[in-house]
């Protein structure tokens, strides 16, 4: 990958109140967590894969499939408050102890386990062959959830569009301009830019387009069932 590093980077908090245990919940016939971690592995792309977690039972899952994880993520990370980018640059600074350093920084969020085989492969080629951009973000393409299509409650009661100048003159949704959502399947960015920026979001990110199917990450059991639904659906060859 012309000689560029990648550091994988899997966030996996124990603490979940969506659903608890989400991250080592069994889906299909192994822990959630685990489907991550062997696409990271199986791709071949990364320097190395890091499981960031306060959990020993997660840590304690992680190792068994591949991806020990060398010291538990700090309590002050592990709050609902946190913010990814703070693990990300957490884990990036750990390896800097250990004289390890890497271009680029991959993010692969455990509750998104619906990748193609080649969805990593792709993404990074295609940020590492730009070397303009910042990296690269998997976008899915929203349908019904539309911003120009939804509403809020007004303090009176009644409903509102969200985004009153998006819903102006629109009356079918084919009139909508396309509008995407960030999903967990890959977010890679250079860690140079992660280190000055303290983000992920830049205005020199590439998009990756995923297929529908993909546009789900678990949060709460609904989510959990959706996405069971379709990875069996993909082990029976339906999708």
């Amino acid at each position: 990958m012309k000689n560029k590093t990648v550091l994988a980077i899997i966030p996996a908090r124990g603490g979940s109140k969506g659903l608890p245990g989400k991250n080592i919940r069994p889906l299909c016939g192994k822990p959630l967590i685990a489907w991550t971690i062997e696409q990271a592995l199986q791709c071949g792309l990364f320097d190395a894969v890091h499981v960031s977690t306060d959990s020993p039972d997660i840590a304690a899952v992680s190792a068994r499939y591949g991806a020990p994880v060398p010291e538990l993520r700090p309590a002050h990370l592990a709050t609902d408050t946190a913010s990814s980018v703070d693990v990300l640059l957490h884990v990036v600074d750990w390896f800097k102890h250990t004289e390890r350093t890497f271009d680029y920084v991959a993010l692969l969020e455990p509750t998104s386990p619906l990748r193609k085989d080649d969805d990593m492969t792709r993404a990074v080629g295609a940020a590492l062959a730009n070397g303009e951009a910042d990296g690269i973000i998997s976008l899915g393409k929203m349908h019904t959830e539309h911003p120009a299509i939804m509403k809020r409650v007004n303090e009176k009661g009644y409903l509102e569009a969200y985004a009153p100048r998006l819903a102006e003159n629109v009356t079918q949704r084919q009139q909508l301009d396309p509008a995407y959502f960030p999903y967990g399947v890959i977010y890679l960015v250079k860690t140079a830019v992660l280190e000055a920026t303290k983000s992920i979001y830049t205005n020199k990110m590439l998009p990756y387009f995923i297929e529908r199917w993909q546009n789900y990450e678990i949060d709460d059991l609904c989510d959990f069932f959706c996405i069971e639904s379709i990875m069996q659906a993909r082990l029976r060859g339906d999708i």
